[in-house]
């Protein structure tokens, strides 16, 4: 595996879990495979839980870490080609990329939507001029369409939590007062659909995701009808992808409550990370024993540490 930016870089989904189990059970066992390696993590947005798991990750390998933040660490870059650069950004990512290369092994990238062009964001202008400039592995850590580590991670969790052979996963919108991207709706969905389990999602209308994601999947519209038996709740807000970026609802009813939990298999809770206290999800279910938002946020390092172990040895 050269780069990795979706559940389509594995060479075999069911072997990677097998190797993050493996993996969780023996954390500093591959510490050869990063020895005299360097990882370097570029941050153009904020983050927490995949700065310190990737970081961690690299380093149950053995492997040097860098970290930038762009636009705080170093230069503003500009990503336009052919433009007269006479603004606040004077540096090209033409000619940063290539250099970071020249410093690093693999190349760690996060760079959101900002909802400013959807053509730009559902093209990954961002990650793939690292991937076409760079010269060395690039892994994603979220990028404007996906989020393969949290996927990754959520799968795992799954996996783990599972009681029978096919649980039913639900992926429920949630209301947010601030207009979010698609990455991880995007990305759980597609991860998901790769796997033998029963996944549902629901959503108001007017927040479909692309049907690049999607497939043949029917949305439920009636969030209670879809929580009917459930074995495992994810929650995440998203904005509009056809209408790209908007705020469509804030609709308090769409919020995960216990009364919302009692209508499913004793599920158990899900979410990325950070989450919205009593708008994407009440105290009493966050704090209570449903809730595996810990496990699953510590599991990133297992998904993260998979998948540069799986690049060092290739």
């Amino acid at each position: 595996m050269r780069h990795f930016t979706s559940v389509y870089d594995l060479p075999n989904l069911s072997e990677a879990i097998k190797s993050a189990l493996e993996i969780k059970n023996n954390p500093y066992g591959f510490q050869h495979l990063g020895k005299n390696k360097t990882i370097i993590l570029i941050f153009f947005n904020a983050s927490l839980r995949t700065r310190l798991s990737t970081q961690k990750a690299a380093m149950n390998l053995g492997m040097n870490t860098m970290i930038l933040n762009v636009n705080q660490d170093g230069w503003r870059m500009e990503s336009e080609m052919g433009v007269i650069m006479d603004g606040d950004k004077p540096e090209h990512m033409r000619e940063a990329i290539p250099v970071i290369g020249r410093f690093c092994d693999i190349i760690g990238v996060r760079a959101f939507a900002d909802f400013e062009s959807k053509e730009d964001d559902y093209t990954e202008k961002i990650l793939n001029q690292f991937i076409d400039y760079s010269g060395v592995p690039v892994i994603s850590m979220e990028a404007a369409t996906r989020h393969p580590l949290q996927s990754f991670a959520d799968h795992l969790t799954i996996e783990e939590y599972k009681t029978k052979a096919r649980p039913k996963v639900v992926m429920t919108w949630a209301p947010h007062p601030k207009s979010l991207p698609q990455a991880v709706p995007n990305s759980f969905v597609e991860w998901m659909r790769q796997t033998d389990y029963d996944l549902v999602v629901t959503h108001p209308q007017g927040y479909e995701l692309d049907k690049k994601f999607m497939g043949d999947l029917v949305v439920e519209y009636d969030q209670n009808k879809a929580l009917e038996g459930a074995d495992f709740v994810y929650a995440k807000n998203w904005s509009s992808y056809t209408q790209y970026g908007e705020i469509l609802s804030k609709d308090r009813s769409w919020t995960i409550t216990s009364d919302k939990m009692s209508l499913t298999n004793n599920a158990k809770f899900m979410h990325c990370l950070p989450v919205r206290r009593n708008m994407i999800v009440t105290d009493e279910v966050l704090d209570g024993p449903a809730s595996i938002v810990v496990d699953e946020a510590e599991n990133r390092v297992y998904s993260a540490q998979t998948i540069l172990k799986m690049i060092l040895e290739g």
